[in-house]
């Protein structure tokens, strides 16, 4: 069978001679031709085009990755762990969180597979909303390897002996803790994990007045502190929880007021005595922090899931 391209090469030579041979005979009327040619009957089956059946065909034969069936495993093996485990070392922020929740004023808005927190309140006739996000413990852990590593390089440098001329030596010891029995500087090690510091959270309030705008305040909550960083006011409320591009520019172009720090002391100490007064306070500052540890647990259990399930399917 001749190819379409050998076909429509030999098309111009099957017409001249098609035409030669009819300007022999009489001239017919058209009306009395009513089949298609052989030619145009043959250019019309070779034109229909065969290849999608065969793509179709193709795709649902495709197999899946080889892979695929341990990837799936694993990630059991990982949801298993985290579910029989994740929740019970993280039981005293767990049961911090809940009496706090149900004994304080807050409302809680946690939707699953979003990072931010949202606590709300009224005091008089001020609406009060307190937002944190679970960002700030991923963000922590990346500034925590950085440090680890930058500490242990300067603790190696620290811990070389030395000799008379100051020169490295393997004989010489430069620092009393060398000679610290094992045993005890275990239990030392012990007693600078119970006091290690919590991680910084930042939290953002802000409290609204009816047709009298709204104030941002920027904070940091660690150590059952709240460490102010910035207080703003807005005329327009939207713009304190901006929620969009244009809000979020907006208001960026708008002053935001000095630094906390350069305030009078005494205007620091009312402002601060003003967010107590509205449960920003010790108790709170306290909580933030282990919500976030359960939350960010279960939305990486949530995590595992979903992905086990999509590449399942």
């Amino acid at each position: 069978m001749l190819s379409l391209r050998a076909f429509s090469r030999s098309v111009p030579r099957t017409f001249s001679r098609s035409v030669a041979l009819s300007s022999r005979s009489a001239v017919r009327p058209l009306s009395t031709i009513q089949k298609p040619s052989f030619l145009q009957s043959s250019w019309k089956q070779l034109a229909r085009p065969s290849y999608p059946a065969f793509s179709t065909a193709r795709v649902l034969r495709e197999p899946a990755g080889e892979g695929d069936v341990e990837l799936v495993a694993k990630f059991e093996e990982e949801l298993q762990h985290e579910k029989a485990s994740g929740l019970e070392d993280l039981d005293a922020s767990v049961q911090n969180v809940k009496y706090v929740l149900e004994n304080g004023p807050w409302e809680v808005k946690d939707i699953p597979g979003e990072q931010e927190v949202v606590l709300t309140r009224k005091f008089g006739n001020e609406d009060i909303r307190v937002t944190f996000t679970v960002a700030d413990l991923q963000n922590l852990s990346e500034q925590e390897d950085f440090d680890d590593a930058a500490l242990s390089d300067e603790l190696d440098f620290q811990h070389q002996p030395v000799n008379q001329q100051g020169r490295p030596s393997g004989n010489v010891p430069s620092h009393s803790e060398d000679r610290v029995a094992p045993a005890d500087r275990e239990v030392e090690d012990d007693l600078d994990r119970d006091l290690e510091p919590s991680f910084p959270a930042r939290v953002n309030v802000t409290v609204e007045k009816p047709g009298s705008g709204a104030l941002l305040i920027q904070t940091i909550a660690q150590d059952g502190v709240f460490q102010v960083e910035e207080v703003s006011y807005f005329n327009k409320s939207d713009l304190a929880n901006a929620q969009t591009a244009e809000k979020d520019w907006a208001r960026q172009s708008l002053y935001a007021g000095p630094p906390f720090e350069n305030l009078d002391e005494d205007l620091q100490s009312y402002i601060e005595r003003y967010l107590e007064e509205r449960g920003i306070n010790a108790e709170l500052a306290n909580v933030i922090p282990d919500y976030i540890q359960v939350k960010e647990q279960k939305e990486y259990v949530r995590w595992l899931e979903n992905v086990r399930n999509f590449i399942a399917a």
